[in-house]
């Protein structure tokens, strides 16, 4: 994985089974917040889907697009763009009923000194979101953040766990998924809540994060001695093939990798890539933030990109000097403020 090229034609390659999936599912895809991370991949990756099954399908991304330049590339690459503030009650009238909604729209960082914003994208959007998609099934991104810490021999956190969000941005998102519930059971609203932790690209993510370290020679924090990640391409995929599996009352997803990862050793895996001996503070706590997405992984087939792969892509990456999009995840953090 060295350019930009390969690593976009790597997140938007579709899989049989989802080329199967999108063909058996009705209706047009509409995605919300489709400007960030994440969103581009997935819409892209939709689009590609859609035509390998040769079927007539229209995927359309909104965002306020802050950057002309996305818009353009998934113009570009067929998908639909609407330029729009979801927080603007009648933008958000005007969008077109869709079958099919993935909402990707929210808010963390920056969230310390401006509450306010966070809850009203995390919290009050979600609301009028479902008051306006009463008639489609929506596929809602959340986090593993609204579940506690759990002890590192557990496994990570289940579906069945009670939340536990810590921090106002977790509480937040719990808040989000509560709103969800809300309209789900008032308007019949078939919906999965995908909690996400932790994509990765060679762009972002807590392995760049990592090997960034090692090569600067930073001090590597284990008090969050353990994380789990998932290929970015791969939490799309399941993303879109959730669509498929959306209920009412609505369902609760984790996605991430099957491993419970150790930061030390992931650390000392660059270190070898990178010819630097890894500088560490702290020690391992027996907490974590940990997610057991072993029904993701029942329902989908466990993620097409292995971590040691995930390991070689980013430290090639980081030892060419590849672009990123400094965007921490902030994953050491452990009192919840983001």
């Amino acid at each position: 994985m060295r350019t930009i090229e390969e690593l976009e034609t790597k997140l938007t390659e579709p899989s049989k089974n989802l080329v199967d999936d999108i063909a058996k599912l009705d209706g047009d895809i509409i995605i919300l917040g489709v400007g960030g991370k994440m969103g581009p991949s997935l819409a892209k990756l939709a689009k590609k889907a859609i035509d390998q099954a040769g079927i007539s399908k229209r995927v359309i991304g909104v965002s306020r697009f802050s950057s002309e330049e996305v818009r353009v590339d998934l113009e570009n690459h067929g998908v639909e763009t609407i330029v729009a503030d979801l927080l603007n009650e009648e933008e958000l009238k005007q969008l077109p009923e869709v079958k099919n909604v993935i909402y990707m729209a929210g808010t963390k960082f920056g969230t310390s000194g401006r509450e306010y914003f966070t809850w009203a994208m995390n919290t009050y959007l979600p609301g009028r979101v479902a008051n306006k998609y009463r008639n489609s099934r929506i596929v809602s991104f959340s986090t593993g953040n609204v579940y506690p810490l759990t002890p590192v021999f557990f496994g990570g956190a289940s579906e069945d766990q009670s939340p536990g969000p810590i921090g106002e941005y977790a509480q937040s998102c719990l808040g989000r998924e509560r709103i969800f519930e809300h309209f789900s059971h008032q308007y019949n609203i078939p919906l999965v809540q995908f909690r996400l932790c932790y994509a990765i690209d060679m762009r972002y993510g807590v392995l760049l994060e990592i090997a960034n370290a090692v090569k600067d020679k930073k001090p590597i924090d284990l008090h969050m001695g353990h994380v789990n990640v998932i290929w970015q391409g791969d939490a799309n995929e399941m993303a879109i093939r959730s669509l498929g599996i959306c209920e009412n009352p609505p369902r609760i997803l984790n996605v991430t990798g099957p491993e419970t990862v150790s930061v030390r050793w992931l650390a000392k895996e660059f270190g070898e890539l990178l010819n630097v001996e890894p500088v560490f503070v702290g020690e391992e706590q027996d907490t974590a933030l940990l997610n057991n997405a072993s029904e993701s992984h029942r329902l989908f087939g466990y993620p097409s990109v292995s971590l040691r792969e995930m390991i070689e892509w980013t430290g090639s990456w980081v030892k060419d000097g590849g672009a990123t999009l400094n965007k921490p995840t902030h994953f050491q953090e452990r009192k919840g403020e983001f």
